[in-house]
């Protein structure tokens, strides 16, 4: 079983547009499929940095004395590339999907097809997992996580259930999370309802919305001028921010304009959105909701 297929593998390091004597940074390593292209197009002279959390991705590092792999998450990256004495990059590459591997382990509990305990943890050394979110958090926060998150306009009451139902016992397992919220689960809507709580539940296990602000915060710090960004999100909450940061350096509010109505920005947009082929989805489902989007320091 391959690890993970990389998504948009070509047009994502293209996007870079590769000096083979530069340091780069992939800040999702995952099956290592987009580092390995990226050391395809540096030379002798390049760097290549990669992050991931997650223990597993440790197995797939890469035999390369111009390849590092770091055991964190990309939150930290400006931290952890000044530990290796790197200021500054020429391009920076991020993959923000959860991996075929995570998916497909049924016992990290990523999945809908799986029966598994609610775990859903990216970074296993974690404490809170979707138990804890599922069995402790309150009704209140239960249905911002399913609002916010999940884009569910039945979070009220999903809330409301879900903790009625822990109050006789504990939801240990996916199946048993099923079966509480069974009602808001239509059959032939099943699937996606069920992949949109999941997906609430697992950004707040993983922070992966302050996460990916902290990241996208550094870029404009960490890159060269003219160093690229490759972006690769794929759902709306975290696309809206990629898109916001790249055209106003902020996730809210707009930019201070001068008096003829002009306002800077770290970054500008390169081309235009970039998503997979009809061909690319065929071979590799998960990559039908992918979006590119690739920008450049000023």
């Amino acid at each position: 079983m391959e690890y993970h297929n990389p998504v948009l593998l070509k047009e994502t390091v293209d996007g870079l547009n590769i000096n083979p004597e530069g340091v780069y940074v992939d800040v999702t390593f995952g099956g290592g499929g987009h580092s390995k292209e990226m050391l395809k197009r540096l030379g002798a002279k390049g760097k290549l940095f990669a992050f991931d959390q997650d223990q597993d991705a440790l197995l797939n590092t890469i035999d390369d004395e111009r390849f590092t792999l770091i055991n964190e998450n990309f939150r930290y990256v400006k931290r952890f590339l000044r530990f290796y004495g790197v200021k500054q990059v020429d391009g920076i590459l991020a993959d923000f999907g959860v991996s075929s591997h995570q998916f497909d382990v049924a016992e990290r509990g990523f999945s809908t097809r799986f029966e598994a305990n609610l775990d859903m943890r990216m970074n296993q050394q974690n404490a809170l997992s979707a138990f804890e979110v599922v069995n402790k958090y309150d009704e209140e926060q239960l249905k911002n996580v399913l609002l916010l998150y999940g884009e569910l306009r039945s979070a009220p009451a999903m809330a409301k259930v879900i903790v009625d139902q822990r109050a006789l016992q504990p939801i240990v397992t996916s199946e048993e999370l099923k079966k509480v919220l069974n009602k808001f689960l239509p059959p032939r809507h099943e699937n996606k309802v069920l992949a949109q709580i999941y997906q609430a539940i697992r950004i707040e296990v993983n922070q992966e919305i302050e996460a990916l602000k902290e990241f996208l915060e550094q870029t404009p710090d960490i890159l060269k001028q003219g160093g690229r960004l490759s972006l690769i999100s794929y759902h709306s909450l975290e696309d809206r921010l990629v898109k916001r940061f790249i055209r106003n350096g902020m996730f809210e509010g707009e930019p201070v304009r001068d008096m003829y109505g002009n306002f800077e920005v770290p970054l500008k947009k390169v081309n235009g959105l970039v998503v997979p082929s009809k061909e690319e989805i065929k071979n590799n489902s998960r990559a039908r909701s992918a979006k590119l989007r690739i920008a450049e320091k000023v």
